[in-house]
């Protein structure tokens, strides 16, 4: 019986880091970055299905590893015991040393705050971000003019004063930009507490055409 207890405990735990490398991961929202889609203690669910054969996409929300260890900082990363640690590895518990935002450019975009209308422009074109981010807030206080490098992404909070994202490290290689490969995956659901639970849908100011033409600028 003890036997039988330990090999399905093994093929449990196998199934369950299978499915975290290559499947879905479950996360917790650690701040207030990106309110009002997500606010502090969240749970939410990223799959990773989508970039297996299509990349990164404007307005895609991510997950990704702390960019070289510099984002989050000693005091940014949670302490686990060696319990948390096993679960957290094999993708029952859900770790809080990654990021999430928005990302609002990809490699080869020209990003830059602001137009005379007091919104972010990617390739020329502004986007309308009223409908995500924090009622009340403008869409960055910090002026940046950006080419996102091959292979980068530019990130953003949805809380634009409360959160340190792409703008706050330009002086970092890339320039505050994320490299695609430290992404993990894209949230694809709210899932706790339940009178949260939602799917997230791409806002449509990303589905604008004239973005897929980079500018000169």
């Amino acid at each position: 019986m003890w036997a039988e207890t330990v090999v399905l405990l093994a093929l449990a735990l196998l199934l369950a880091a299978i499915i975290k490398t290559f499947f879905v991961q479950l996360f917790f929202v650690p701040s207030g970055s990106m309110e009002p889609l997500f606010t502090p203690d969240d749970r939410i669910l990223v799959q990773k299905v989508s970039y297996w054969n299509g990349d990164v996409q404007r307005g895609d929300v991510v997950v990704f590893d702390d960019p070289g260890g510099k984002w989050l900082g000693a005091e940014g990363v949670p302490r686990l015991s060696p319990a948390q640690k096993l679960l957290s590895d094999v993708g029952l518990y859900p770790t809080g040393n990654h990021l999430v935002k928005r990302v609002i450019g990809v490699g080869g975009d020209h990003v830059v705050c602001c137009d005379p209308h007091g919104r972010i422009m990617v390739n020329g074109v502004p986007l309308a971000e009223k409908p995500y981010i924090m009622p009340g807030s403008s869409p960055s206080q910090i002026r940046f003019d950006v080419r996102v490098p091959p292979g980068r992404l530019w990130v953003m909070g949805d809380n634009r004063p409360d959160s340190e994202d792409s703008r706050y490290h330009q002086k970092l290689p890339g320039r505050g930009t994320v490299p695609v490969k430290d992404v993990v995956g894209k949230v694809w659901a709210v899932v706790w507490p339940w009178n949260r639970s939602t799917r997230l849908h791409t806002p449509t100011t990303f589905a604008n055409p004239r973005l897929d033409t980079v500018s000169t600028g």
